[in-house]
């Protein structure tokens, strides 16, 4: 038996729950630590660096959940650990106002939890949609996820930001417990008998050694090529993820509340972006994915300059709109460089996809924090160059552009023509 529309829709609702915990600690936490506490922006960078550090892991919870087989215990027991860093980390950012080392350190603690419970629970259900869905659901099933996900962190986001106005320790609080229970609450109600339902393949246990495997593929000249253009695409892609919000606030004046608002309007941007690319890539085989990557890619830089050209100018009006803007090039981008993922992971040593996926997600996640600590550390240098804070940021938002110019013509090298036209556009995370 596999899995019918209702449990796809129901596990939809786990990646939701774990998107909508995750945009507290990269966005309103962030934001909090830089502006309401003057704290260095290469802080919460370092903390988010973390997060994302500890989630090359992944591949070891997919293993666990696959040997052990009960991977809703993993999807539950990691959603627990989320919520409990989640719950953490706003903690932490309290503590910071009494004490700096005990903010420091239950911070630290935090996030290593965000890392590994996200890791947990986000393998180990993509893990079950992989083997439970007939493969004529695979594509839509994880284009339902994917969406999914991305409109808990945009709604999220901006329902926060709607009650964190005006802001206290308590209220944060409060809110981040009201959203970590429900997310544990939906997960726990959304995977419950799934998987009992369900009789999932598994493959035959390969005994070749994981560095063994990796050098296989890493010898494999388009995992290799392709495995650089994710790296430098997405360090493009985070680069801004902790500045922008401090942006708003120092450059623009935006209240906490105002400002993760923006960043629900972003990512609202992005889940239209993927929607755009889905229906027509997939449902009216409109163009190939290179040129979609290609489009996001250039799209995302000239928004960047806009939005470094409206702080020059200080035009807050039009600061929503731009961010909508590259939230849409970004989810353009994103979802189209996924499906050509797909397409590559089936090609060179078969019985490989799933290495070649984990070598690609681990570029992934070193990427996410390196860029998002980069953009973080060079705002702080070149404010204190610089001293002023529109033109500090506008340094970094062009450099930003400049990295996508440059995976824009990578993946015109990189990504073949016509490969990915009919392919599955999966999520990654």
């Amino acid at each position: 038996m596999t899995l019918g529309w209702l449990s796809i829709v129901r596990l939809g609702l786990v990646q939701m729950a774990l998107g909508a915990i995750v945009v507290l600690t990269t966005s309103t936490l962030n934001r909090l630590m830089v502006v309401e506490l003057a704290l260095p922006a290469v802080l919460p960078g370092l903390l988010v660096a973390l997060h994302y550090g500890i989630q090359i892991t992944r591949p070891n919870w997919g293993f666990m959940s696959d040997a052990g087989g009960h991977r809703t215990r993993w999807i539950i027991g990691g959603m627990i650990v989320l919520a409990l860093g989640a719950l953490g980390a706003s903690y932490g950012v309290v503590l910071f106002d009494t004490s700096f080392a005990a903010g420091l350190s239950l911070s630290i603690l935090a996030y290593a939890m965000i890392g590994l419970g996200a890791g947990a629970s986000g393998t180990s259900l993509l893990a079950l949609l992989a083997t439970a869905t007939a493969p004529h659901r695979r594509a839509a099933a994880a284009t339902i996820t994917w969406l999914m996900m991305i409109f808990g962190i945009a709604a999220t986001a901006g329902t926060v930001g709607a009650f964190l106005d005006p802001y206290s320790p308590a209220l944060l609080l409060k809110i981040v417990g009201i959203v970590t229970g429900a997310a544990v609450a939906v997960t726990i109600l959304a995977s419950y008998g799934i998987e009992a339902r369900v009789q999932a393949e598994r493959r035959p246990p390969d005994t070749t050694r994981f560095i063994d495997g990796l050098r296989e593929v890493w010898d494999e000249p388009a995992a290799r090529n392709f495995t650089i253009f994710v790296f430098l695409s997405m360090t493009a892609y985070f680069m801004q993820e902790l500045i922008l919000e401090p942006y708003a606030g120092l450059v623009f004046g935006f209240t906490p509340g105002q400002s993760t608002s923006l960043s629900g309007a972003q990512n609202g941007g992005v889940f239209l972006g993927m929607l755009t690319v889905g229906i027509a890539a997939t449902g009216f085989r409109l163009g190939s994915l290179r040129n979609w990557v290609v489009a996001g890619c250039l799209g995302s830089a000239g928004s960047l300059a806009l939005i470094t050209f409206l702080g020059g100018a200080a035009v807050p009006s039009a600061l929503m709109p731009a961010v909508v803007c590259l939230g849409f090039f970004n989810g353009m981008f994103a979802v189209a460089a996924i499906g050509s993922m797909m397409a590559l992971a089936g090609e060179g040593r078969g019985a490989r996809e799933g290495t070649r996926m984990g070598l690609w997600g681990a570029a992934q996640a070193i990427a996410a924090g390196f860029g998002g600590l980069l953009g973080a550390a060079a705002v702080d240098v070149m404010r204190i160059a610089l001293n002023s804070d529109a033109q500090a940021f506008g340094i970094v938002f062009l450099a930003e552009a400049t990295l996508f110019i440059f995976a824009a013509l990578l993946a015109l090298r990189v990504i073949e023509h016509g490969r990915g036209r009919a392919a599955a556009i999966v999520p990654g995370e």
